[in-house]
């Protein structure tokens, strides 16, 4: 009998031994479900752009890029990407013409079934596909970053942080963004101290173009520092058509010029251009102070990180 008793006194000593223990894992569970849901929650990050709001969870694996400019500071930061546009990549990314990148399209005509087949986490669009937003959207989180060409530093300084919280490259941003402040604050002193006036012109297949202040190439005059040789420069996105004459008589102490035949294919060269007597009468070809410069970055491919690093190096060769 009270082996009998002292059976049954086990069972139930163990079958609330056994709700006690399941009790205790269903809520060590629940907090562990909790914890997971707060981790992935931590994760997702909404970023404001001039297009909208996007959603997406931080260090994206399979990005595709539609700026190279982006392109530029991504690579610099040590993310890779899946893919991009690749029928004008810029000489100092070429890296990704290699194979292992998908080709998708332009950077005006993207691959649409391309990237839907490649079934991204992250896209980034430029201005020359903000049109074009919300059927990038359809396909994955998009967001779009560009230069204002009135701030370059501001806009460029916003577009790193962006690129740094979303890649937790916040560290790094700081670190290169203090760099290029100190760089150009360096080269502004040095510009103003000069006293040169510079005219920044485009070549573009055997016409010519000047660009001033509140222009696409802004930065010249605003951040760098030039006095312009024109201050009444029509701004226009494809600035204001000029001859040979204008140049002479504006003589400018220093000539910035973009070939933009070297960007699109044309079949005259910017140096071919203006190898001629009325340019050769200036005071910047006198004294050696005609400045190409790299054309692909300052066309198509500012505001990344190192592209940046080339257009101050470039400027302060023309003051050296």
């Amino acid at each position: 009998m009270f082996k009998k008793k002292g059976f049954v006194l086990s069972v139930l000593l163990f079958m609330i031994s056994v709700v006690g223990l399941t009790a205790c894992s269903s809520a060590g569970n629940t907090g562990s479900q909790e914890s997971s849901k707060e981790t992935v929650e931590a994760e997702v990050l909404t970023i404001t752009h001039e297009l909208g709001e996007t959603t997406l969870e931080k260090n994206p694996q399979k990005v595709i890029v539609f700026d190279y400019a982006t392109l530029d500071t991504l690579n610099q930061m040590g993310v890779e990407v899946m893919g991009l546009p690749k029928s004008n990549i810029p000489q100092y990314l070429e890296k990704y013409n290699d194979s292992q990148y998908a080709d998708v399209g332009t950077l005006f005509e993207p691959n649409y079934e391309k990237i839907y087949e490649l079934q991204p986490d992250l896209i980034f669009i430029s201005g020359r596909q903000a049109d074009l937003y919300e059927e990038f959207e359809k396909i994955a989180p998009t967001v779009y970053l560009t230069i204002d060409t009135q701030d370059y530093i501001g806009s460029f300084g916003k577009n790193l942080t962006t690129l740094g919280e979303i890649f937790e490259k916040e560290d790094f941003v700081q670190n290169q963004s203090q760099k290029i402040q100190e760089k150009i604050t360096k080269l502004n002193q040095e510009v103003i101290a000069s006293e040169k006036k510079a005219l920044v012109i485009m070549a573009n297949d055997g016409a010519l173009n000047a660009y001033g202040k509140g222009s696409r190439f802004n930065i010249i005059h605003n951040e760098f520092g030039f006095a312009a040789a024109d201050e009444n420069i029509e701004v226009a996105n494809h600035g204001q058509s000029i001859s040979f004459e204008y140049i002479v008589e504006k003589n400018p102490e220093i000539i910035f010029v973009i070939d933009r035949a070297a960007v699109t294919g044309g079949t005259t060269g910017a140096e071919q251009v203006l190898d001629n007597d009325l340019v050769k009468m200036t005071d910047a070809y006198k004294n050696d102070a005609i400045h190409y410069l790299s054309s692909h970055i300052w066309y198509v491919a500012s505001g990344g990180l190192e592209g940046t690093n080339i257009m101050i190096e470039e400027a302060q060769a023309a003051i050296q």
